[in-house]
C-alpha cells in the first residue's frame, strides 16, 4: 500500500507540473516579466509594490542587446500562444479585456524588435530614458536604501550606452538608421545636456552619488561623440549630416501608419478616413473661434477685422493688454513666479468647486489636488506645467501638478496670460489628469492595463495609454465649456473660452499633421507652416524671410518647428487626443441614447475610468452593458 501511494504521489505531482496554467497566473506571469525586462516602466509604475522581487529592477537599464532582445522575443511568442489558446467562452468579460490588451501589447513588441527593427534606430530612447529614469527615481526616494538602486543604476549607464552604440551600427549595417533630426537633436545635444546634468547638477544635489553620476557622464559624451563622428561632417551644424544619412527618415508609411492604428490603438478608420475628416473638424473649431473673438471684439471695443484670421490675432494680443497695448501685470498678466503658481492654483481650485456645485462627479470631501513649483532636478523635463502621476502599484506616493517658475522672466510671464490657465489646469489637474489617476489608482485596474509597451514616452512607445489618458485630458477641457443647469457658460469666461477652443483647435491640426506627416501627404516644411498658419492664425510662410517680420510669427514659427519634430519622432502620439476624446463622446452618446433619462453622467465618468490606460474599443461594450440598469 505504502508503494502505491509513494507512485500515486509522484503520478499527480507530475501531472500537476504539466496541467494548464490558469489565465490569472499566465496575465501575472506576463506583467512581472515585462516589468523586469523593462526597468524604467517598473519605476515609473512602482513595481515593487505588486512584486517585491522587482525592486531590484530599479537597479538597472533595460537590456537592449540583440542577445537580449532574441530572448525576450521567445517568451513574448511563447505567451501570446498561451494567451490566445483562452477561449472567450473560458474567460469573463473582463479577463476578455485583458486578454486582447496583452495580446496587442506582445503583436507590438514583436512587430517592433523583428519587422521595424527599431531597436537600430531608437536615437531618442537610448539618450532619454537613463535620465528619465533617475527622474522617476529622484520622485519616490524615501528612504537611504533607494539611493543604492539610484547609485546601480547610474552604474548601468555605461553599459546601456555601450549597447546602444552596438545597434545603432547595426542599423548602419542594414540600412536602417535615424532621421539626421532625432540624431543631432537627441544624439548630440541631448546627450550633452544629459552629460552636464550627470556631471554638475545631480553630484551637487546629491554627493551621495557623485562617482557613479560622473561615469554616466563621460558615458553620454562618449555616446555623443561617436554619434557626431559617425553621421555629420560638424558636429555643430544639423544640416551637415553625412550624404548616406540624409533625407526625411521618420516616416512611417501607411501601411504601419494602419497597422499601428489598428492594433495599438484600436482605431477602425483608415489613416485616410481620418486625414479627411480632421479638416471638417478644424475649420468648425476656426469658424466659432473666430465668431467669440468678433464677439469679444465688440464688447471691449477693438477694431473689426475684415480678414476672420486677423480677427483671432487681434483677440490673442489684447486680452490681457490695456488700451495702449501694456500688459496688465498684476491683473491679467502676472507680475512674477510666485503669482504665476497662485493663480494656477486658485484656477485649479475653481474647477474643483466647479464640479461640485455642477455635480459632475461624485467628488470626495478629502479630494485635493496639490499645485506645487516643479523641483529643480524635474525643470529639464517639464517646460511650464504639466502632471506626475504616482506610482500606481505603490500604497504611498501622491500626484503632483507641476508648475515650471520661469525665473521671473518678464517676457515668459508675459505669455503666461491669465486666460491661458483654465484650459491647461483642467487638462493637467482637475478634472483631467489628476482626477483620472487618483479615481483610476482608487478602483485598481488590472495591471496589464498600466503597461506602456517600448518605453514610457518616446519614438519606442506603443501609445496605447495614450488613447485613453490623453483622450480624457482633452474631454476634461470641453467638459468645463458645456452649458450646466447652473452655469449657462459652463466653467470660463470668453477669453478662457477662446483659448480652451485654441487647445481644441491644435489637437484637431495634430491628426492632419501626423497622418500627413507619415503617410506622405505633406512634407516637413508643409506641416510646420500648416500649424502656425491653422493654431495660431498666422497665414504665410515659416521659411520665408518676409513673414519672419514680428515677434509673434517667429515665436509662432519655433514652436510649430518644436511641435513638428515631436510628432515626426512619435508617430500616431498625436492623435491620441483627439481620436480619444472623441471616443468618450460616442460612447457617452450611445449610452445617453440606450438609456434615455436613466443615463447617470457621473456613473458614466466613473465607469469609464474605473476601466484604466487603454482605447475605449476594448471595453466600450462591457461599459454600455454595466451602466443598464438592473432588472
Amino acid at each position: 500500500m505504502r508503494r502505491v501511494s509513494i507512485l500515486a504521489l509522484l503520478f499527480f505531482t507530475a501531472a500537476a507540473a504539466h496541467a494548464p496554467k490558469k489565465f490569472d497566473d499566465v496575465l501575472h506571469d506576463y506583467v512581472i516579466g515585462f516589468l523586469r525586462r523593462n526597468p524604467v516602466v517598473n519605476t515609473y509604475l512602482g513595481g515593487a509594490g505588486l512584486d517585491p522581487s522587482l525592486r531590484e529592477a530599479d537597479g538597472r537599464l533595460r537590456d537592449h542587446s540583440a542577445r537580449a532582445l532574441k530572448a525576450e522575443d521567445e517568451w513574448l511568442r511563447g505567451l501570446e500562444k498561451s494567451l490566445a489558446s483562452f477561449t472567450d467562452a473560458s474567460l469573463t468579460p473582463q479577463q476578455r479585456i485583458d486578454r486582447d490588451v496583452a495580446l496587442a501589447q506582445i503583436r507590438f513588441q514583436l512587430h517592433l524588435h523583428t519587422v521595424r527593427k527599431y531597436q537600430e534606430r531608437s536615437v531618442d530612447t537610448y539618450t532619454d530614458e537613463p535620465f528619465r529614469a533617475i527622474d522617476f527615481q529622484l520622485q519616490g526616494l524615501a528612504s537611504p536604501s533607494e539611493w543604492e538602486l539610484v547609485k546601480k543604476r547610474l552604474e548601468d549607464v555605461p553599459r546601456y550606452l555601450a549597447t546602444a552604440e552596438e545597434q545603432l551600427r547595426a542599423g548602419i549595417a542594414d540600412k536602417n538608421t535615424a532621421d539626421f533630426r532625432m540624431l543631432y537633436r537627441n544624439g548630440i545635444v541631448t546627450s550633452e545636456e544629459n552629460a552636464k546634468y550627470f556631471e554638475s547638477t545631480l553630484p551637487q544635489q546629491h554627493p551621495e552619488v557623485r562617482d557613479a553620476s560622473l561615469k554616466a557622464a563621460a558615458a553620454f559624451r562618449h555616446f555623443r561623440d561617436f554619434v557626431a563622428k559617425t553621421f555629420f561632417d560638424d558636429q555643430n551644424r544639423e544640416e551637415s549630416i553625412k550624404s548616406q544619412f540624409a533625407g526625411d527618415r521618420f516616416i512611417l508609411g501607411e501601411a504601419e501608419y494602419e497597422w499601428a492604428l489598428k492594433n495599438n490603438l484600436r482605431v477602425n478608420k483608415t489613416a485616410a478616413q481620418l486625414y479627411d475628416a480632421s479638416w471638417i473638424a478644424i475649420d468648425k473649431t476656426r469658424m466659432e473661434m473666430v465668431q467669440l473673438a468678433r464677439r469679444i471684439g465688440r464688447e471691449r471695443g477693438w477694431e473689426p477685422q475684415t480678414i476672420a484670421a486677423s480677427t483671432v490675432r487681434t483677440a490673442f494680443e489684447q486680452l490681457g493688454v490695456d488700451i495702449h497695448g501694456f500688459p496688465l501685470v498684476g491683473e491679467s498678466v502676472p507680475k512674477n513666479d510666485a503669482q504665476l503658481i497662485e493663480w494656477y492654483r486658485d484656477t485649479a481650485f475653481r474647477l474643483v468647486d466647479y464640479g461640485r456645485k455642477t455635480h459632475l462627479f461624485e467628488i470626495p470631501p478629502d479630494y485635493k489636488l496639490d499645485v506645487v513649483e516643479t523641483p529643480p532636478p524635474l525643470r529639464a523635463a517639464i517646460d511650464s506645467a504639466a502632471y506626475y502621476p504616482a506610482p500606481p502599484f505603490k500604497t504611498s506616493g501622491v500626484g503632483r501638478f507641476y508648475v515650471t517658475p520661469t525665473g521671473n522672466d518678464r517676457a515668459q510671464l508675459d505669455a503666461n496670460k491669465k486666460d491661458t490657465l483654465a484650459d491647461t489646469a483642467a487638462h493637467e489637474g482637475f478634472p483631467g489628469h489628476d482626477w483620472y489617476y487618483k479615481v483610476m489608482s482608487a478602483d485598481k485596474p488590472s495591471p496589464v492595463r498600466w503597461l506602456t509597451p517600448g518605453e514610457v514616452e518616446g519614438s519606442s512607445s506603443m501609445w496605447e495609454d495614450s488613447m485613453s489618458s490623453e483622450g480624457w485630458g482633452l474631454y476634461a477641457e470641453a467638459l468645463m465649456a458645456e452649458p450646466q443647469p447652473d452655469a449657462p457658460n459652463g466653467v470660463y469666461n470668453e477669453g478662457e473660452r477662446l483659448y480652451q477652443l485654441q487647445g481644441l483647435l491644435l489637437r484637431e491640426v495634430r491628426v492632419r499633421i501626423d497622418i500627413g506627416l507619415h503617410t506622405r501627404r505633406i512634407n516637413y516644411k508643409q506641416a510646420v507652416n500648416m500649424y502656425s498658419e491653422l493654431v495660431n492664425f498666422l497665414p504665410g510662410s515659416c521659411t520665408d524671410p518676409k513673414y519672419l517680420v514680428t515677434d509673434a510669427r517667429i515665436a509662432s514659427c519655433k514652436e510649430a518647428e518644436r511641435a513638428i519634430f515631436r510628432y515626426s519622432k512619435w508617430p500616431t502620439q498625436a492623435i491620441t487626443y483627439d481620436l480619444g476624446k472623441d471616443d468618450i463622446y460616442a460612447l457617452r452618446d450611445e449610452a445617453k441614447k440606450a438609456l434615455g433619462d436613466k443615463f447617470d453622467l457621473r456613473k458614466f465618468h466613473l465607469l469609464f475610468i474605473k476601466e484604466g490606460t487603454i482605447p475605449a474599443a476594448y471595453f466600450g461594450g462591457e461599459l454600455l452593458r454595466e451602466l443598464a440598469p438592473r432588472p
